[in-house]
């Protein structure tokens, strides 16, 4: 604003020496200019003032939203709603894990196959019975007294897998056993081999009355499953 009042008036005294204007003309005009822009200047004010009377900095007030009751019962509540949350979460999630479970577990007819039941009456004293339980054969033996009075007549010490007669069955006229011989899961004969019971003609496995290994290559005895009597007429295997 200084500037443009100096450019006028240095404008103005120029074109007062080519008319030959008076002076004291001249200097008034300057002088009115002059007081114009001070007036002017005194008059602006700038829109991003500030001031000092009034703070245009305020603070909004929240006191209205603020929770009328104590602070104890406001973390009491967030404590309740944080333990719903909780509690509704493990309950969905047990609920997806046994969904899962049960999606996972065996069918109707694999459970149905779980167990055999065999009726013991139909097996004569002396003879072999073959049945299948969970795709694998099952041997059942109706041993003679002659035949338990051999298997328990074994030195146990000189057998390579030490088992004792009495150790592998529940009765002693009755034998169960898998049918799957422990060298390389053949399926071994009955009454055959050079002690009287089983023979794997695979690769020569001798097992005898007990189904215990006694020649061959097979290292283990052939395995007995879990079975259970629930009478003296009955067999449950599994």
């Amino acid at each position: 604003m200084s500037q443009q009042l100096t450019s006028a008036s240095t404008a103005l005294l120029r074109a007062c020496a080519r008319q030959q204007l008076p002076t004291n003309v001249a200097r008034s005009a300057i002088a009115a200019g002059q007081q114009r822009g001070v007036a002017a200047k005194s008059s602006f004010e700038s829109p991003f003032g500030r001031s000092e009377e009034t703070d245009t900095l305020k603070i909004p007030n929240f006191k209205k939203y603020t929770s009328k009751v104590s602070p104890t019962t406001n973390k009491v509540f967030s404590y309740f709603v944080a333990g719903t949350m909780g509690l509704g979460s493990a309950v969905g999630a047990k609920a997806t894990v046994q969904d899962f479970l049960v999606n996972m577990s065996a069918s109707a007819d694999v459970l149905a196959q779980a167990k055999v039941e065999v009726a013991l009456g139909a097996i004569p004293e002396g003879k072999n019975v073959i049945i299948k339980w969970r795709g694998k054969p099952v041997f059942i033996r109706h041993r003679t007294g002659s035949e338990i009075e051999e298997a328990n007549n074994i030195d146990i010490q000189s057998l390579r897998d030490p088992q004792a007669d009495e150790d592998r069955v529940q009765k002693p006229e009755w034998l169960i056993m898998l049918g799957v011989c422990t060298h390389l899961g053949c399926v071994p004969i009955g009454e055959a081999g050079d002690f009287g019971g089983w023979f794997c003609p695979c690769h020569g496995s001798h097992y005898d009355i007990s189904g215990r290994i006694r020649k061959g290559p097979a290292p283990l005895n052939l395995e007995v499953p879990s079975y259970s009597f629930p009478d003296d007429d009955t067999l449950v295997i599994g």
